[in-house]
């Protein structure tokens, strides 16, 4: 036998909210080779893995094959035999009702490392999330996590009198489609019908439903309601102090789902802001950002910076990209005493981090009020470079010449139409499931419309700026929100303000 190189990482993946993954488990997915994640298993966890990671899905109940345990067993063992680091990712915690026990004696009969990474069991994260405190002084001492469902084959050695007397509150995970049974025998062996029970599914998800009902009603609730995995039952008295204290459900975009539609890398800030007041928030870029063609033009204007008296930024990515480069060869005292303008606060911002401070930033983010701040700071024989993308408006060019200025643009970085969309995206937009489109510039937004076609009309959209409205109407979209303040922070305000008047 081959010596062992490789590792494997049971690691916790939480209930589903992507943040409540644990910073050890972000850290084994940085490192892996290989992820076998369940189905369960936020996508956007994912994100931490490295892109050239193996991403391997073990089944979607319904939608394709279910991996049997032996094959994953077998998978684990022989990725980590060939030298990899693995990760086998799974929903909530590995060790609760999450078949830990098999893989690890695999694991140790096989001679392969392995650790175990916690994660935030779903039993935990429902009374936190639905305002259910598990134990109370007055009313609950203990908890028990019960199986709901037992393995096929396997007597059951559940003890219903002993849970029915249970000084405490029972959670029951993988209870939805035998909710009938359990129930039953339950009631039977003594726990009063009427004892409180709520039922949460998806559990720190934007979709989150919680139900109150007695334990009687329980699996009625389940049936007509259509309820599906995954969900938990709690049962005890605790379930019915939930009345108050939700304080998930209620912020101010629960239940909203808006697109984020910046380029991939730049998604992040917007979509974490939208997350934290409720919503659903998929992701679809709708431009590319990369490298410029030729970096010559860039590498030439670097070269004599002490040529021109301003450089003028007319983004943040503009920012990043140019002074990229001009670090690779100079340092910041390469800009001596050029002036430096941003075109909104993003940009002075991203001038911050590099220990940059603007000169002038327009109070309007818009080519036409930097325009404007500069012509103030007497403009005429003045000599600037614009660091710009490859595609945009001409405003700022032209009117800094009309006002007498020498001006030189650079192209910093490529703007490019996204492809193709993703496919549960498109679905979603389809079926009239998206509530906001968020578009943050021209660009995006004639991307948008040939991604997306007259579907875009199935959602409301929400514009950064009022130029960005004007390239939308010209496309022939209605705008039902804009921001007063052209940033993210005013985007965000906007869709509040119009949800609030809907």
């Amino acid at each position: 036998m081959p010596d062992v190189t490789g590792k494997v990482y049971l690691v916790g993946g939480g209930p589903g909210d992507p943040g409540l993954l644990t910073v050890r488990g972000r850290e084994c997915l940085a490192r892996a080779d290989v992820v076998l994640y369940d189905y369960l298993v936020n996508p956007l966890i994912l994100a931490h893995a490295r892109p050239k990671a193996e991403r391997v899905c073990l089944g979607r109940h319904g939608r394709d094959r279910i991996m049997p345990q032996q094959e994953i067993n077998a998978h684990l063992v022989r990725h980590a035999r060939a030298g990899r680091t693995v990760v086998r990712l799974k929903g909530g915690d590995p060790i609760v009702f999450a078949h830990a026990a098999e893989e690890t004696a695999a694991l140790v009969e096989a001679g392969v490392p392995y650790e175990i990474v916690p994660g935030i069991t779903a039993a935990l994260a429902v009374g936190s999330y639905a305002g259910i405190p598990l134990t109370q002084g007055d009313a609950a001492s203990a908890v028990a996590l019960v199986t709901g469902q037992e393995r096929r084959g396997k007597p059951s050695e559940l003890n219903y009198k002993a849970l029915a007397a249970f000084p405490g509150t029972l959670v029951f995970y993988m209870g939805v489609t035998t909710a009938k049974d359990w129930t039953a025998k339950l009631i039977a062996a003594g726990k009063p019908a009427d004892t409180p029970a709520a039922i949460v599914r998806r559990c720190s998800l934007p979709d989150q439903v919680t139900i109150s009902c007695t334990l009687a009603r329980v699996a009625d609730e389940i049936a007509e309601r259509k309820l599906r995995p995954p969900a938990l039952v709690v049962v005890g008295s605790v379930a019915a102090t939930q009345v108050g204290r939700d304080w998930f459900t209620t912020r101010p975009l629960f239940g909203v789902r808006v697109l984020v539609t910046r380029a991939a890398g730049q998604a992040e800030t917007l979509a974490a802001t939208l997350s934290d007041l409720g919503a659903d928030v998929p992701v679809q870029p709708a431009i590319e950002i990369g490298p410029p063609d030729d970096w010559q033009p860039v590498d030439e204007a670097i070269a004599r910076l002490e040529q021109f008296d301003w450089i003028v930024f007319s983004s943040g990515n503009g920012v990043r990209a140019f002074l990229g480069r001009l670090f690779r060869s100079r340092d910041a005292r390469a800009l001596g005493a050029v002036k430096l303008a941003a075109i909104g606060p993003a940009s002075a911002e991203e001038l911050a981090r590099h220990h940059l401070q603007a000169d002038v930033v327009p109070d309007e983010y818009r080519a036409e009020a930097l325009a404007e701040a500069l012509q103030q700071e007497a403009a005429a024989g003045k000599r600037f470079l614009l660091v710009r993308a490859s595609r945009g408006r001409e405003v700022l060019a032209e009117e800094l010449t009309a006002a007498g200025g020498s001006v030189e643009q650079v192209v910093a970085y490529t703007s490019r139409d996204a492809q193709a969309a993703d496919e549960l995206v498109a679905e979603q937009l389809r079926a009239g499931e998206i509530d906001w489109i968020t578009v943050t510039s021209s660009a995006i937004a004639r991307s948008l419309a040939q991604l997306f076609g007259d579907e875009l009309r199935n959602a409301r959209l929400a514009s950064i700026s009022p130029v960005t409205s004007a390239t939308l109407g010209e496309l022939g979209y209605d705008v039902a929100a804009e921001a007063s303040a052209y940033t993210m922070e005013g985007l965000v305000d906007a869709i509040l303000h119009a949800q609030r008047e809907a």
